[in-house]
């Protein structure tokens, strides 16, 4: 029988990231880049579930994650990775401890960010920006 694979999505802004975990020797890959190789800042993003889940289930390197992030920009596309990365691990390990750490380390970890940006109104040049008035 083949293994069941669980496919998995973030969001965050713009961006969209599908997190494909499976058996494996521990790999985790964003856009099929080992996750070590990207920026600090970016990996300390990528990495934040995976040592949250280290502590709590044991059996962590038994997994291989593969994401992939479309759409908006570099920090985005790494935020919508980190909440795919937390789904994918909580939905393939089942563990309600492991959950209940993501929620209280960081909401966002399970939860997207459904704050978007605000629509420009007519005639003015931002969202909340009005016309100003000198009276001369």
């Amino acid at each position: 029988m083949a293994e069941k694979l669980i496919i998995v999505s973030g969001k965050r802004k713009t961006s969209i990231a599908k997190a494909i975990i499976s058996s494996g020797t521990g790999k985790i890959t964003v856009n099929n880049i080992p996750y070590q190789n990207l920026y600090h800042i970016h990996r300390l993003t990528i990495e934040e579930p995976i040592r949250i889940a280290k502590k709590i289930v044991k059996d962590i390197n038994n997994y291989d994650i593969k994401v992939k992030a479309r759409g908006g920009g570099r920090e985005g596309q790494m935020d919508a990775s980190r909440l795919a990365i937390s789904k994918a691990l909580v939905a393939k390990t089942k563990s309600e401890p492991l959950r209940k750490a993501f929620l209280k380390y960081d909401r966002h970890l399970l939860v997207a960010d459904t704050r978007r940006k605000e629509a420009y109104k007519p005639g003015d040049s931002k969202a909340r920006a009005k016309r100003q008035k000198s009276y001369r």
